[in-house]
């Protein structure tokens, strides 16, 4: 019988069983590969986000908006709605297969908006970056 998520040890597990689909995911696994170079703390430092965003344990310290952008901007913004998409699918996945309860829910309801805010803050980027290049190239 799964159980809902009531500490760090099952936020850990999550993030570790998670980001193990991710790293092999033919679609999305690059972005992630290529850009984390020590697996172990990222996964400790995502852990701490998730414990900081469903327990208000205050150990994160981090800008995930500035990651998510460069991460955009290294990959010649191929970063799309599509990966969002594939990666909320994971996340519900994930969560699904390992937890049942109101924690479960919540963290799904959290990690849509934060994919949103996310992938509206990358679009954005790339709106002031167009525009700064049009006002050099204009003069």
């Amino acid at each position: 019988m799964k159980k809902n998520i009531e500490n760090r040890d099952d936020l850990s597990l999550l993030v570790h069983t998670f980001y193990a689909k991710i790293r092999t995911n033919a679609e999305m696994g690059h972005f992630f590969n290529e850009t984390i170079t020590d697996w172990d703390a990222h996964l400790e430092k995502l852990t701490d986000f998730w414990e900081n965003n469903l327990f208000a344990v205050r150990k994160y310290s981090g800008n995930p908006i500035a990651a998510h952008v460069e991460v955009d901007e290294k990959f010649h913004h191929t970063v799309n709605p599509d990966i969002f998409g594939l990666w909320l699918n994971l996340w519900f996945e994930t969560l699904e297969e390992l937890f049942e309860g109101e924690n479960v829910e919540l963290l799904k309801r959290r990690a849509r908006k934060m994919g949103t805010f996310l992938l509206i803050s990358i679009y954005e980027n790339r709106t002031r970056n167009q525009s700064a290049f049009s006002a050099q190239t204009s003069m």
